[in-house]
């Protein structure tokens, strides 16, 4: 196996590339100790069998300029193929900008052709490619050199047998005319917004037993702060303080240091220095917000009336959908838009695109009363009305 460590080398790959169809990528990185992730191995394989035709990239070693990858990721006649692409994507954007296009997905690809939710690589090789892989090597530290023969091994077969698995499952796609349905999923994974974390959103993700807009107020403060401070120095938010003591310090409310000294749950590192000084910041800045400024986390689902009966249909019928046309049911419609249809709700994503055409369109339906559901044996079948 080859490891590219010079510029002119990953340009002679690329070029390669360049004038195939299809190449495939994977990359190695580690993020326990920081905000971004550290990209420290970039895996490529064209559609050949041969031993060149599949390399490392290590941007740890040498001098390379990554450039000739990144033009490659511009170059629009030629598919970039990940599995699970969501994070490989948001290294490169984050870094460099870019968002590889045009962009399949084996992972969505295989929830849509019916292999299940969030189907993993390993199984996808197992059945698509009939082998094993060893993943021994799944937990190293790929940031320290050299590396061993083992890790390199296992990184490349990360896309040499994706290879396979690319082509099956582009086939199958074309033979069930779902590509589409594919190609609508992975808008979200090419929205350079999907990678974009701004602070002052950051509070959405933190739950919290109380819907108090004051105390939301300064719980947006905190996580506003934590998010800035840790994409500021680049270290994970969880080093800063956690959610449990972000929590509690909206409750509590400190007022100096020697409040802050008071808390359970806060690091030591945080009662002192820059931490400590935003943290008191922040917590007056929840206290002193206008009122017309303070946040509301009701969502407007939560004010509609399930009407629970109509909600067992649609489960009903969605288990129906699910079995007649392979596809993951929470790909299709999560328990939550169940409900929400059920209540009424009709701007929700089981109701548009492919989905509708699947799910959606005969949901409709079910609520406006106009089909029925009949069981026969282990079927269920729609019956109009």
């Amino acid at each position: 196996m080859k490891t590219v460590t010079t510029t002119e080398d990953l340009a002679a790959f690329c070029q390669r590339a360049a004038a195939e169809d299809y190449v495939t990528v994977d990359t190695e990185f580690l993020r326990e100790r920081t905000y971004y992730s550290k990209l420290c191995l970039i895996q490529l394989a064209l559609p050949g069998r041969g031993d060149d035709d599949a390399i490392l990239v290590d941007p740890l070693e040498g001098d390379l300029s990554l450039e000739p990858l990144l033009e490659l990721f511009r170059d629009p006649s030629t598919v970039k193929v990940f599995h699970a692409a969501r994070q490989d994507l948001e290294i490169f954007h984050v870094d460099h900008g870019v968002i590889p296009t045009p962009l399949f997905d084996t992972q969505v690809a295989a929830m849509v052709c019916g292999f299940g939710e969030q189907v993993g690589y390993e199984t996808l090789v197992k059945r698509i490619a009939k082998q094993q892989l060893d993943k021994s090597s799944r937990f190293t530290d790929w940031s320290r050199r050299p590396l061993t023969e083992a890790q390199k091994t296992y990184a490349l077969a990360d896309v040499t047998h994706l290879r396979q698995i690319y082509e099956f499952l582009d086939r199958k796609l074309e033979e069930t005319g779902r590509a589409r349905w594919v190609a609508e999923e992975l808008a979200t994974l090419t929205d350079p917004e999907t990678y974009i974390t701004r602070p002052g959103e950051a509070w959405k993700r933190i739950k919290t037993r109380s819907n108090s807009p004051r105390f939301l107020a300064i719980v947006r403060a905190l996580a506003t702060f934590r998010e800035a401070y840790a994409q500021e120095r680049n270290v994970p938010r969880n080093r800063v303080f956690k959610d449990d003591a972000l929590v509690e310090l909206a409750s509590t409310k400190p007022a100096n240091l020697q409040d802050l000294g008071r808390s359970r749950l806060l690091l030591r590192e945080a009662r002192k220095g820059p931490i400590a000084e935003g943290i008191l910041q922040a917590v007056q800045d929840g206290l002193n917000c206008p009122k017309e400024e303070l946040p509301d986390a009701t969502n407007p689902r939560d004010k509609l009336q399930v009407n629970p009966a109509l909600a067992d249909l649609l489960r009903v019928l969605l288990k129906a959908k699910t079995e007649s046309s392979g596809v993951a049911s929470k790909l299709i419609a999560p328990s939550a838009d169940l409900d929400a249809i059920a209540a009424g709700a009709r701007d929700v994503p089981a109701l548009s695109g492919w989905r509708r055409e699947v799910f959606g369109e005969d949901a409709l339906r079910l609520c406006e009363g106009r089909i029925a559901l009949a069981a026969k044996g282990r079927d269920v079948s729609v019956i109009e009305l």
